[in-house]
């Protein structure tokens, strides 16, 4: 178990300043470790989302499950200054089979799960409730089967809605102080259900969160935009549908918020999904010595001189206006 110095915020106070300091001067000046970090349980998965890099199939890398050894190794390297993580990239953590040994091992942490819900029965919402969990992020994208299961391929909309009522009534039963939340992935086949969704939050004790909708097959983005405007995550230019918002040349997650591929490469952020910019391997290197070094420098050097230039910033969400996001 990592313990923490009455210091632990310097570290990530140090890492904010860096990156004022970088989009200020345009040079990347870094003091500090990331005070969050995204670390990829497995990219595995029991769905197949069309839009999502892993459940369409169209994910290049290879598949598996990140060691103990590997999990114990970044939480220990990342400190002092790690204040959160979101124990998910791609996949679906739940199946994970040290799942709840991870939360156990990253306690003193802030953390936030995401999952399909399709793993919450009796049993492990009950652990859930107890376990030291911050916040648990539940996909529910439909509130009937047959508009659920347009966009969660091989879902079943039944469970989900039962896992999540499970796990309302464990947390009330143990007083537990874990945030649940139900993320709407807001679409043209369900945005007319938002108000429902709304209803069936409010039953369960749980903050909506609604999400605009990243598309990653260009010739199907028309069928998925939804009608409203405020939900639309892309505009038409030129014939081309472009993300809203212009894209500047500074990124807070390259100083901030680092993440962890299940095999243990270090990549820029949660937009990197295929791992196209590998910076390090912590198979190899510590992590500090990656978070500080040439090739992560580079990259922040990079993005401040040219960020339209590097391909998976022109699907980010960052900074982006008038949209949810």
């Amino acid at each position: 178990m990592t313990s923490f110095s009455l210091n632990r915020y310097t570290e990530p106070l140090k890492g904010v300043l860096s990156y004022v300091a970088s989009s200020v001067t345009g040079r990347p000046v870094l003091w500090g470790m990331p005070l969050s970090a995204g670390i990829e349980l497995t990219n595995c998965c029991n769905l197949a989302c069309p839009e999502c890099v892993s459940g369409s199939g169209l994910m290049k890398r290879g598949r598996g499950y990140m060691s103990r050894t590997l999990f114990e190794k970044f939480i220990m390297e990342s400190i002092p200054g790690l204040l959160h993580a979101n124990l998910y990239f791609q996949g679906e953590p739940m199946m994970h089979p040290l799942f709840f040994d991870f939360i156990e091992i990253a306690s003193k942490i802030r953390l936030t799960v995401s999952t399909n819900g399709h793993f919450l029965d009796k049993d492990s919402t009950e652990r859930l409730a107890a376990s030291s969990l911050s916040e648990l992020v539940i996909s529910l994208d439909g509130m009937d089967s047959r508009t659920y299961g347009i966009y969660r391929h091989n879902g079943e909309f039944d469970r989900v809605i039962n896992g999540i009522r499970l796990l309302a009534v464990a947390l009330r039963h143990s007083k537990s102080t874990m945030k649940l939340r139900l993320q709407f992935l807001v679409n043209r086949y369900n945005e007319s259900q938002i108000p429902e969704a709304r209803k069936f939050a409010s039953e369960v004790d749980a903050v909506l969160k609604l999400k605009s909708m990243q598309v990653i097959d260009s010739e199907r983005t028309e069928s998925w935009l939804p009608i409203q405007e405020k939900f639309r995550r892309y505009r038409k230019e030129n014939e081309r549908n472009v993300i809203k918002g212009k894209l500047v040349n500074r990124c807070s997650r390259l100083w901030i918020s680092p993440v962890v591929t299940w095999d243990g490469f270090v990549v820029p952020c949660c937009f990197d999904k295929d791992a196209e910019y590998i910076l390090g391997d912590l198979n190899k290197t510590s992590f500090r010595d990656i978070w500080y070094g040439e090739k992560y420098q580079e990259f922040r050097k990079r993005l401040l001189s040219n960020r339209t230039g590097i391909g998976i910033c022109n699907n980010c969400t960052e900074g982006l206006r008038n949209v949810i996001v």
